[in-house]
């Protein structure tokens, strides 16, 4: 099947390069550069972008489990914004969405509004998680994925696939180069969400999990170089 309409999520670490925190401009505008010659060869794509730059999770004990994760969903808007500005000094055409009312800086997400800015070249990011606390990143990312019928989510890692063990404890773990989303869920593999995992696989979303560590990994991947591992139902 040709992959034409694409989900990318990215983690908000990658943004940051080896900074670790906040954002690496080289990083994000070589990302606009892979995003801008896969708009060219014909794809559209609609974005995710994990908050683990600024914020991950609960940094006290005695902090609320609902306000750590707002505090999340809040940074995934503040790189949203970010990266989608960087786009455009890039000519790249951007929106940022969001599924709850956020002033005059984004816009709130319509399935009709998201699918027809992709179709007329625009990258959409979708920020602010599902917009309620207890939902990762990842569930947003398959959520949304499904509901703009995208073809496919690619999720780019700071690992390159999937392994039967961590590869930096075990230089023998196996990589794989495809599997069942159900795999994920029985052997609770952790490479995302469980939650997500169940929901892609209800509903039939493939994901290819890549690395992105070297250059240009991001377009190789899309545009038939991909040696992570395939996710499929």
């Amino acid at each position: 099947m040709e992959e034409k309409r694409i989900l990318l999520k990215l983690s908000g670490e990658a943004l940051a390069g080896e900074r670790k925190t906040g954002f690496d401009e080289a990083t994000v505008l070589s990302v606009a550069d892979q995003v801008k010659q896969a708009l060219d060869r014909g794809k559209e794509i609609a974005i995710v972008i994990g908050g683990g730059n600024f914020w991950r999770g609960r940094t006290s004990e005695h902090m609320d489990r609902v306000r750590a994760d707002q505090i999340g969903i809040l940074a995934t808007i503040m790189n949203c914004v970010y990266v989608a500005e960087m786009f455009r000094t890039k000519g790249i055409p951007s929106m940022v969405m969001t599924p709850f009312e956020c002033g005059n800086i984004t816009r709130l997400f319509r399935k009709e509004e998201a699918v027809e800015a992709l179709r007329n070249g625009s990258v959409v990011f979708f920020a602010g998680g599902t917009g309620h606390p207890y939902f990762s990143t990842d569930m947003a990312t398959v959520l949304m994925a499904i509901e703009i019928e995208a073809d496919v989510i690619y999720a780019g890692k700071a690992i390159d696939g999937v392994y039967d063990s961590d590869p930096k404890l075990n230089p023998n773990a196996k990589k794989y180069d495809k599997m069942e989303m159900q795999d994920i869920v029985d052997q609770k593999l952790g490479v995302i969400d469980l939650s997500a995992a169940v929901l892609a696989a209800e509903n039939h979303m493939p994901m290819k999990l890549f690395g992105l560590n070297g250059d240009n990994k991001i377009l190789e991947a899309m545009t038939g170089n991909f040696t992570g591992t395939l996710i499929h139902s």
